[in-house]
C-alpha cells in the first residue's frame, strides 16, 4: 500500500495497479474503509489490517466492486453503495446509502449520480477535508480532477448539475478513479482547482 496523506487522525493509502483505482482510508473515528475493492488476496487484506483493520467497504459506483463476496466474507466488513447502485453490484451490499445517511461525525456522502445511476462520493469533512469521487470525475490534461463525458454515462446532464454543486464545498484533497500515482494532481487545494477545471470544462 502506498501512502499518500496523513494527518493526525487519518490516513490514506493507495492500493498500486488497481483500476479503478482502490485506497484505503484508516481513520480514527470512522475506522478502516476500502473505497473500492481489488480482485480478492489474502496478502492485500493482510496488508490493509496491518494498517488499520478493515471494518467498511464503499462502493462509489459498480464499476469499482470486485469479488465483493470473497471481501465480506474473509474480513466481515460490511459493504456499502448508494441507492440504485446496490442493485448493479455483483454481491451483497450490507448497507444502501440514502440521503439520510451519516457515516460518521466528520465523514458524510454526496450523491452526485451521472456518471452510473446512483453514483455517490464520500467526504471527510474536518479539515483538512477529502472527497473520494470514483469515477464522477476524471483527470483531465492539467491532471486534475474534472468533469469528462464518457460514451456510457447514466446521465451527463446530472453530472453537470452535481459538478456544479461542488462550488460551495470545501476541500483540500481529492481522489478519482482514474488515479494515477505518477501524473495525477490530488491537493492540497484541490477545491480550488477543480473549481477552476469545471467552469472552464462548462464554458467550452
Amino acid at each position: 500500500m502506498q501512502k499518500l496523506y496523513e494527518s493526525f487522525d487519518r490516513s490514506v493509502y493507495y492500493l498500486p495497479g488497481t483500476h479503478p483505482a482502490v485506497f484505503f482510508l484508516a481513520d480514527k473515528e470512522g475506522g478502516g474503509i476500502l473505497i473500492n475493492s481489488p480482485i480478492f488476496s489474502p496478502e492485500t487484506l493482510a496488508q490493509i489490517n496491518t494498517i488499520m483493520p478493515l471494518k467498511f467497504i464503499f462502493y462509489p459506483s459498480h464499476l469499482g466492486a470486485q469479488d465483493v463476496d470473497a471481501w465480506r466474507s474473509a474480513s466481515a466488513a460490511q459493504t456499502m453503495a448508494y441507492g440504485h447502485e446496490a442493485r448493479h453490484i455483483s454481491g451483497k451490499t450490507d448497507i444502501v446509502l440514502d440521503r439520510e445517511n451519516r457515516f460518521s461525525r466528520t465523514i458524510d456522502f454526496l450523491p452526485m449520480s451521472g456518471r452510473t445511476e446512483s453514483s455517490c462520493a464520500l467526504r471527510c469533512k474536518n479539515k483538512p477535508g477529502l472527497i473520494f469521487f470514483g469515477p464522477i470525475l476524471s483527470c483531465g490534461v492539467s491532471c486534475w480532477p474534472t468533469i469528462i463525458a464518457q460514451p456510457d454515462d447514466y446521465s451527463f446532464e446530472n453530472r453537470l448539475f452535481g459538478a456544479l454543486g461542488l462550488q460551495d464545498v470545501k476541500f483540500d484533497y481529492a481522489f478519482t478513479d482514474d488515479f494515477d500515482p505518477l501524473t495525477s494532481h490530488f491537493g492540497p487545494g484541490a477545491d480550488i482547482a477543480i473549481r477552476n477545471e469545471v467552469e472552464r470544462a462548462l464554458a467550452d
